[in-house]
């Protein structure tokens, strides 16, 4: 499929995707665009940034009966930015149709959400506990449900939502169209499209890893109080007009912001202790190229669609492989290019190990004494080595209740 316009939309539609910027489709698009019309199950599977949101999109749009003041069509995501980021593309699309969108999501007021509830929504895009929420004040009825989307199902498992998804599903006609997409597709997954899509067409684009061609990836081997130093070297030098910068906790996130404020840099914080005000602001000054750094724990390394990204540095190294990848796919997003830099201490050596395994493009040492074996640390005063960066290393300047109960 080389165009939009050679689908079978309603030009209300159509005017929509193309008012919206979108002339040539990306393969998962190009893919699952055409069985989802057909009003086929279907699993997708595609890198981050390759435009899933709009593969299922299109199709949800197009199955509305925007006469029928009824909720047709439910799309559940794990966190609530990626949900205000599906709206926001779905608004897009039926633009210039009488489609009503309705995002439901923990953080915001209640009020506010039975409000728009109250108004009519034809579909609703909702994180999985407030969904529930919903249903259970009778103010969400699903019964006339004929299309569901289970978008990021990876991180639906990793979060736990396992028996939520269970509760919302029953509560939808048995006889819904169904589409789960996912960025990678481990055997849980495989088991969960067993569980909830039957029959279903298999859209399997590529994994969730950028390409060498539109992402360059960099290492650097660095001790830990000079890693600050690196990544101002990095952002003065290269002069990246939008970084987004990944800590592990949201206590390193909060203190590397600060020090890079005090360096009068322009710089918003996203993590998990921010209101959703709070949140929804910062990511609005970073969209809007008002910020130029955002420092993020995980929070903001699944779905969060910012085009303007020129660069990703993992300031900490992620323990899990799957969550470094989903990182540097914040940057080279849609055909983009962009560049990503991960800082390794010795002791992230292991982690960072197991991510160079399983990447398929070259990540390339950042200066010459990068690509040598690796640094041993320094014997301490008492003659032993520093803490591991585990546990006892996050837990630092955490109160003691919270290393009590975590």
């Amino acid at each position: 499929m080389s165009s939009f316009e050679v689908l079978p939309l309603k030009p209300a539609i159509l005017k929509g995707v193309l008012a919206a910027g979108y002339v040539r489709p990306f393969p998962i698009q190009a893919q699952a665009i055409g069985p989802l019309l057909e009003g086929k199950n279907l699993i997708g599977q595609a890198k981050a940034g390759s435009g899933k949101t709009l593969a299922f999109g299109i199709p949800l749009v197009q199955a509305v009966d925007a006469s029928l003041s009824r909720v047709q069509a439910l799309v559940l995501a794990p966190t609530r930015e990626l949900a205000v980021q599906i709206t926001l593309e779905l608004q897009k699309i039926g633009s210039y149709t009488a489609v009503r969108v309705v995002t439901i999501y923990g953080g915001q007021s209640m009020n506010v959400q039975l409000e728009a509830l109250r108004k009519g929504a034809h579909i609703v895009v909702g994180t999985p506990g407030r969904t529930i929420d919903h249903i259970k004040r009778g103010t969400l009825r699903l019964d006339s449900v004929k299309f569901v989307v289970i978008d990021e199902a990876d991180v639906m498992l990793d979060m736990g939502f396992i028996e939520d998804v269970d509760y919302i599903l029953d509560k939808t006609p048995s006889a819904r169209q169904t589409a789960l997409f996912s960025a990678t597709m481990p055997r849980s997954i495989v088991q969960l499209s067993q569980r909830y899509v039957p029959d279903p067409i298999r859209v399997m684009v590529d994994e969730n890893e950028p390409s060498a061609e539109t992402l360059e990836q960099f290492y650097a081997r660095i001790e830990r109080d000079k890693k600050l130093q690196l990544l101002m070297d990095i952002l003065e030098k290269e002069n990246r007009k939008s970084a987004v910068v990944f800590c592990r906790t949201r206590h390193g996130t909060i203190r590397l912001a600060r020090e890079l404020e005090r360096r009068f840099l322009s710089v918003v914080s996203l993590h998990g202790d921010l209101t959703q005000k709070q949140r929804d602001h910062s990511m609005g000054l970073f969209r809007a190229g008002k910020a130029d750094v955002l420092v993020a724990t995980d929070v903001a390394s699944r779905g969060i669609d910012v085009r303007q990204v020129d660069c990703v540095i993992n300031y900490d190294v992620p323990e899990d492989p799957t969550v470094y990848f989903h990182r540097v796919g914040r940057t080279a997003r849609a055909g983009d290019v962009g560049r990503s830099y991960t800082f390794v201490s010795w002791e992230e050596e292991g982690d960072f190990a197991r991510i160079a395994a399983r990447a398929k493009a070259p990540i390339k040492p950042l200066r010459e004494e990068d690509a040598r074996k690796k640094p041993r640390p320094a014997l301490s005063a008492k003659g032993t080595r520093p803490w591991r960066h585990g546990r006892r290393e996050r837990d630092r300047g955490r109160p003691n209740r919270w290393r009590r109960y975590h």
